[in-house]
């Protein structure tokens, strides 16, 4: 197994041997024994985990326990929770393609924010049978059939010349244990119905099928290089960048040939799906001002060319503060951090400020929605309470409970933002330094 991952990051040139890596871990076998071997092949990394509030006490247990995993290896911890029903409701998505947005789009703040060069993924060779057989059941283009590439700009995939078969014989050997997911095995899901109904079905006519396929996928990647091409030098006529927004000239592509798919390829990184760019295409002769929607941006048809923008997924996510930052900023809404000796301090009971005990905290806090569950102890108080009792008891309107933040130090909540403060957190005759945060809307 090492031979095998350390031979295939070598010839696909996955990273170097002082990259830092960002490892994508959900506590199952196969994340599990990626850290394995990236520790045994001596790679600096870190574990990101995401909890996706989907599975109640058995996500708890995974979120504990891929914790324990990182401080086995010694290595950074990042962990973010979301309100994933939430997130696909509004967005129209399945859970599935919810999760994976919020995931990727976590992965990347995180990698960028603490100068990881990489984020890498447990997938294996069956992950690329699995994708490619789903693709094409549901129909793709040239790049849904070349399944898991091992790189994607930011995201690698060391595992990808090893099989499940390989993983569990390393388990085995290694005496590894992980969290089961039992999920994985209900067929519900398009992915598991291929890979418990159809795969087996397909393994009797090809045994082979999981080399086959990738063999496949190789070739069709070769081939995928020579449409890239084309493609790019479109690009490079027709889309420029400024101040993190995207503009794409319709006019290099007038002539285009296969325009849906030129203008699929360009869109591929915001997310949009092939039959909303066919709906683009038929817009094109139309008035300006027509907007299209992906899971992560917005597209405006404005005259003769395309504007696009990033959406807002931090209300579903959450806004870290590091220890020393003075400002930062959630939406619409401005945070100021102060840290004062608490000697000099006059304390300020506004609900729009929080006065803390900086002793009592852990940084980076986190600035979040409210979730279900979320329970805090009111100022004055020495008992727990729901958050919903409380918002319930505040008599918050219901279309603004949804827009309440907390202020999260580890995995208590210190503060309901312009609301109420948490007991533990708050500024004693003992205390020592305060950490004042205050709200302000930006203009």
């Amino acid at each position: 197994m090492l031979q095998k991952v350390s031979g295939f990051i070598l010839a696909h040139t996955l990273f170097q041997p002082d990259s830092k890596l960002l490892v994508a871990v959900s506590g199952g076998i196969d994340s599990v024994v990626l850290c394995e071997v990236l520790h045994k092949l001596k790679y600096t990394f870190a574990i990101a985990h995401c909890n996706f509030g989907l599975r109640a006490e058995d996500a708890e247990a995974d979120q504990l326990f891929v914790k324990k995993l990182a401080k086995k290896y010694d290595v950074p911890f990042f962990t973010e929770n979301f309100n994933t029903k939430a997130f696909a409701e509004q967005e129209k998505l399945s859970i599935q393609m919810a999760a994976r947005t919020l995931r990727y789009t976590w992965f990347e703040q995180i990698r960028q924010q603490e100068g990881y060069d990489y984020i890498a993924t447990a997938h294996h060779s069956n992950d690329t049978t699995e994708t490619i057989l789903l693709h094409l059941t549901k129909g793709t283009g040239i790049a849904g059939l070349h399944g898991i590439p091992p790189k994607n700009g930011y995201i690698v995939r060391p595992m990808l010349s090893v099989t499940k078969d390989d993983i569990f014989e390393f388990v085995t050997e290694r005496k590894l244990i992980w969290r089961e997911d039992v999920s994985n095995e209900t067929t519900k899901y398009q992915r598991n119905k291929i890979r418990h109904e159809v795969i087996p079905v397909l393994k009797e006519i090809n045994p082979n099928l999981e080399e086959t396929m990738q063999h496949t996928a190789e070739r069709v990647s070769h081939a995928e290089a020579i449409v890239a091409a084309y493609i790019e030098d479109l690009g490079r006529q027709s889309v420029k960048e400024a101040e993190n927004a995207w503009y794409i000239s319709l006019v290099p592509l007038q002539n285009a040939t296969g325009l849906p798919v030129v203008l699929h390829e360009l869109l591929r990184p915001f997310n949009y799906s092939y039959s909303v760019v066919l709906e683009l295409v038929d817009a094109l002769d139309g008035i300006s001002g027509k907007q299209f929607d992906s899971p992560t941006h917005t597209l405006i048809k404005d005259r003769d060319q395309l504007v696009i923008t990033p959406r807002n997924l931090g209300s579903f996510g959450s806004i870290l503060i590091n220890e020393g930052d003075t400002q930062v900023e959630a939406g619409n809404l401005s945070f100021i951090i102060k840290y004062i000796d608490a000697d000099k301090y006059k304390l300020n009971t506004k609900l729009f400020v929080a006065a803390l005990d900086a002793e009592q905290l852990r940084f980076p806090l986190k600035l979040r929605n409210w979730q279900e569950g979320d329970w805090f102890v009111p100022l004055g108080m020495n008992g727990k309470k729901k958050i919903s009792d409380f918002l319930i008891d505040k008599k918050v309107p219901a279309n603004l409970k949804s827009q309440t933040l907390v202020l999260v130090s580890d995995q208590s909540i210190a503060w309901i933002v312009n609301q109420r403060l948490d007991n533990r957190f708050k500024v004693t005759d003992k205390t020592q330094k305060v950490v004042e945060i205050s709200l302000q809307a930006k203009p």
